[in-house]
C-alpha cells in the first residue's frame, strides 16, 4: 500500500477534475451547436426533416449513454478511424447532449402561442427571420432552467468515459484508491467535488424557474 496523506489525494483529484470540467463543457459547447441544426429540423415545415430529427434524438435518448461512448471508441477502430478516449468521449457526450438539447429547446418553441408565428408573418418576416428575431428568443427564455438543469446531468454523466479509459475524476479516484485501499476517504472526496461542481448550478437552476416568463 503506497501511503499518501489527505492533501496529496485531494490534490490529484482536483487535478483531474479540471479533465471532469474541461471535458463537459466541451460536450455541453457541442452539444449545443448540434442540437441547435437538430432543432431546426424537428421543426422544419418539411415533414421527412422532422421525422429525421425524431429519429435521431429517439436514438440517443433511447439508448445507454456508455453503449454510445462503447460505439465510439471500439467501434470507430473498427472502421479504420483511429481516435482517443478524449476524442471518443467529447464525441460520446456531444451526440448525447445535442439529442437533450434539441428537445428541451423544442419544447419551449411549442409552449409559444400560434400567434407568434402570426404576428411575425404579418411583419413580412420570413420563415428564418421568425425564429431569429421572434421564437427562438422566446424559447430560449422559457428553457434556460432546464438547459442549466441539464448541464448537471451532463457533468455527472463524465463519469462513464471514465470506463474507456479517458483519465478524468473518476478514473484516477479508481488508481488512488487502488494504491491506498481507502474507498471511504476516497470516493468521499469525489462525491464532494461532484457536489461543489454541480450544486451551484442546480440552485441556479432554480432561481432561473421561478424567473421563468410565465405562458
Amino acid at each position: 500500500m503506497i501511503e499518501f496523506t489527505l492533501w496529496d489525494i485531494v490534490r490529484n483529484l482536483l487535478l483531474a477534475a479540471r479533465w471532469t470540467v474541461l471535458l463537459s463543457l466541451a460536450a455541453f459547447v457541442g452539444g449545443a451547436v448540434v442540437g441547435m441544426a437538430v432543432l431546426f429540423l424537428r421543426i422544419a415545415k418539411n415533414k421527412w426533416s422532422r421525422r429525421v430529427a425524431s429519429g435521431y434524438i429517439a436514438l440517443f435518448q433511447g439508448t445507454p449513454l456508455l453503449m454510445q461512448l462503447f460505439l465510439m471508441f471500439f467501434g470507430l477502430p473498427m472502421l479504420g478511424l483511429r481516435i482517443e478516449p478524449w476524442t471518443a468521449a467529447v464525441l460520446g457526450l456531444t451526440f448525447f447532449a445535442s439529442a437533450y438539447l434539441a428537445e428541451i429547446w423544442r419544447s419551449g418553441v411549442d409552449a409559444l402561442p400560434l400567434g407568434q408565428w402570426d404576428a411575425g408573418a404579418s411583419l413580412g418576416l420570413h420563415y428564418l427571420q421568425e425564429l431569429r428575431l421572434i421564437i427562438l428568443p422566446q424559447a430560449f427564455a422559457i428553457t434556460r432552467a432546464p438547459t442549466v438543469g441539464f448541464l448537471v446531468q451532463l457533468i455527472k454523466s463524465t463519469a462513464l468515459t471514465s470506463i474507456i479509459g479517458f483519465e478524468e475524476l473518476v478514473r484516477t479516484s479508481n488508481a488512488i484508491n487502488n494504491a491506498t485501499f481507502e474507498p471511504f476517504k476516497v470516493y468521499g472526496l469525489v462525491a464532494l467535488i461532484f457536489f461543489a461542481l454541480c450544486f451551484p448550478l442546480t440552485q441556479y437552476a432554480r432561481r432561473l424557474e421561478k424567473r421563468a416568463p410565465v405562458r
